[in-house]
């Protein structure tokens, strides 16, 4: 079933990276930096699904998480396993790869837990929101590259980067107003707070 979703998420534009366990998750997860975690709840092994969705929601609050089981949805409770923002998907539930797809959409439309440490100084208008792969691509357009040379840098399918720039502006909070590019404003944040040549 792992290798069914992982294809048809990477079919749909995702950018994917599927492990045999949490131990697996936790080696890999630090330098794949995702925005969403999709698991089972039985993992047949611990640490199970929700173990793994706790400790890498405490490493990564903006982490958006899915869980995909047969594990009862009443036994799963009010917030999913525990783990606030997450969606729930029964795998009978699931009838088309959309109805993946949009579990998928509603975990990430989640606000982060707790906003950036202010200690540091000011979270740059959003930017403290952003994962340290959303950041690269707003670097790179800052620096005027299209959609096709981001996925040719960061060897990735041009719908992921416009997955990706799409988050970048949710967690920018940047308008759909029609007389503003979010483009623009989004790399103009960037520009300001890090300069051109990051």
């Amino acid at each position: 079933m792992r290798t069914l979703i992982c294809d048809t998420l990477k079919r749909h534009g995702w950018e994917v990276r599927g492990v045999g366990d949490a131990d697996d998750a936790l080696r890999v997860f630090p330098g794949f930096d995702p925005d969403a975690l999709l698991t089972d709840i039985d993992l047949g092994s611990r640490p199970d699904g929700a173990e793994l969705a706790l400790m890498l929601h405490g490493l990564a609050p903006h982490l958006g998480i899915v869980f995909v089981s047969s594990f009862p949805r009443a036994a799963a409770g009010a917030t999913a396993m525990g783990v606030r923002g997450a969606v729930f998907v029964g795998k009978d539930e699931i009838n088309s790869p959309e109805d993946l797809l949009n579990a998928l959409e509603a975990a990430l439309t989640v606000q982060p837990a707790a906003a950036p440490s202010r200690s540091a100084g000011p979270d740059r208008e959003g930017l403290g929101t952003l994962t340290r792969h959303q950041l690269e691509i707003l670097a790179l357009v800052a620096r005027g590259a299209s959609n096709e040379q981001i996925a040719e840098t960061t060897d990735s399918s041009v719908r992921a980067v416009e997955r990706s720039i799409s988050r970048i502006f949710q967690r920018l909070n940047i308008s759909a107003d029609p007389a503003i590019n979010p483009r623009v404003v989004a790399a103009a944040r960037y520009i300001a707070a890090f300069g051109p040549g990051r």
